[in-house]
Order: C-alpha cells, then structure tokens, then sequence
C-alpha cells in the first residue's frame, strides 16, 4: 500500500510540474510577446506597419525609425544628460539612503520613532507638486541639473526597505567590531555595507530606473531645452513625427509616427535592460532581506 501511494504520489508530483511549467510558460510567453512586437514593428518597413496590425518577424528590416531619431544632433546630448544623471543620482541616493537607513535601523537612536513615523507619513501624503516647484525654485534650482537629482534623492519605500535590512544584521557584529577598536563609520563601512551588497545593488537599480525615465521633474524644472534628458526629447520626437519633420534632422522621409513609437520605447527600455543582468543575481535576495523584518 505505502509503495502504491508513494507511486501515486511521484505520478501526481510529475503531473504537477507538467502542467505548472506549461502555464508559467504560457503566461511568459503572453508577458513576452507585446515587448517582441515592440522590437519587430521598430525595425519594420513602412509598407508592413501600414498593412499589419501585429508584427512578430518583419520580413523587411529597415532601420529608418532609428535613423529617424538619431538624426536630431541633439538627441546624443541628452543621452549624456540622462545617463550623467543616472549615475551621479544614483550614487547621491544610495549614500544619503545607506546613511540614513543605518542610522534608523540603531534602537538607541535618540528620536527614532517620530522620524520612522515622518517617513511612513510622506509615503501616503505629500506636499504636491506646487509647493515642491516652490521650494525647488526658492533654492536656485531651475534649470540646474541638481533639480533632477536632489528633489527625489530618498525614496521613502527604498530608505525602509534598507532600513529593515540593516535591522535584520545581529547586534552582535556592532558589539564585536567596537571591541575590536572600530567606531561607528568603522562599523558602517566595513562590516555594514559589505553584508549589505545585496540590498544596494536591488535599490541601486530602483533608483536608476527612476533617474533613467525623468520626465516630469525635467518638464517643470528645467526651461533650457539644451539640457532636457533623453526621456523629454524622445518624447519631443514622438510629437514632432505625428505632423512635420523634426527640427535640424537629416532624414528627408519621416517614417510612420508607429513605428518612431516603438523605436521610441526600444531606445528608452535598451539601456535599463543592459543593466538588470548585472543586479539580478542580487534583486531578489535583497529585496526578499529587506521586507522580512518590520
């Protein structure tokens, strides 16, 4: 009896895994498919954008769309303009955050808990974008590059979940670091942070993202159009497409206002995705560290 149950209970686990991997499969494959099109319609010709409603495999590659964008001399400096502010953001984040993460995650921090709890609070309310232009302008940031970067340097979900982190670390290796003659940079710096790898490369890669795709704060910020990210001048492109030739451009056939919209959303997805690899062996252990422990 135990041998046929026991052979019951592999043939149900076999069919199981079947069936689970088909429709994780399935559901991958539905997850996939838009982002594909995306890919496929980019690089289509005109002719098949006009006549299909749904690209898989363009049966003529053309790269006009990417031309197209490419031609605007000013789309390479706003390249450099988000990736400039993709770096540098992220770095100022991650100190600023690292710090003030540590510091929370200290039970014998005097004042703790009213600062948790202003931190909790600025997640459901925040003062709204007027008072946020308000004081961005009242500190002489207007068209400064640091208004892309300092007006969003903490994420308060980021700081918490780094927080929670930190508090998940034994006490004892504080206790026995400051035995050994380490202060408490000493502490942060060599014990702290070098645990923390997983956790800064998971938020380091939240915070890229949101450097990456500034918009908003590029808009209401920012008057020189010299110095607007590649997210605003793509954008810019995109409007331009629909009605007439984008200004200083070299292409004297515009391609679709389609296919630019794909060619759009490749250009903006590209780079973020060239840096996932690098993290994702880190992304979920650290965000699963720090949401463990309230």
């Amino acid at each position: 009896m135990e041998q046929s149950l026991r052979k019951d209970t592999t043939i149900g686990n076999k069919i199981f895994t079947i069936v689970n991997n088909t429709l994780l499969i399935l559901i991958a494959l539905a997850c996939l498919l838009p982002f594909v099109n995306v890919i496929a319609s980019s690089f289509a010709s005109t002719q098949e954008v006009v006549s299909k409603k749904f690209i898989l495999f363009p049966t003529t590659f053309s790269l006009d769309a990417y031309r197209y964008i490419l031609s605007t001399p000013t789309i390479f400096k706003g390249l450099g303009v988000s990736v400039g502010t993709t770096i540098v953001g992220t770095l100022v984040s991650m100190a600023l955050t690292a710090f003030m993460a540590y510091g929370l995650s200290r039970t014998y921090l005097y004042g703790r808990n009213a600062i948790n709890f202003i931190i909790v609070f600025s997640m459901l309310f925040s003062g709204g974008m007027i008072p946020t232009f308000l004081i961005v302008k009242g500190v002489g940031l207007i068209d400064s590059y640091w208004s892309l970067i300092l007006p969003v340097a903490i994420n308060a979900f980021n700081l918490i979940i780094m927080r929670n982190f930190f508090q998940a670390l034994p006490d004892s290796l504080e206790e026995s670091a400051k035995i050994d003659g380490c202060n408490d940079f000493g502490v942060f710096f060599k014990i702290m942070l070098p645990l923390a790898l997983p956790s800064i490369a998971t938020i380091s890669l939240f915070y890229g993202v949101t450097y990456w795709n500034t918009y908003m704060n590029a808009i209401l910020y920012l008057n020189d159009s010299n110095k607007w990210p590649i997210q605003v001048l793509l954008r810019q492109i995109v409007i331009v497409s629909s009605g007439m030739q984008a200004e200083g451009s070299s292409v004297d056939v515009i391609p679709p206002a389609q296919t630019i919209k794909m060619a759009v959303i490749v250009v903006a997805t590209v780079p973020m995705l060239i840096a996932y690899p690098f993290v994702q062996k880190h992304f979920t252990k650290g965000a699963l560290l720090g949401a463990v422990k309230g």
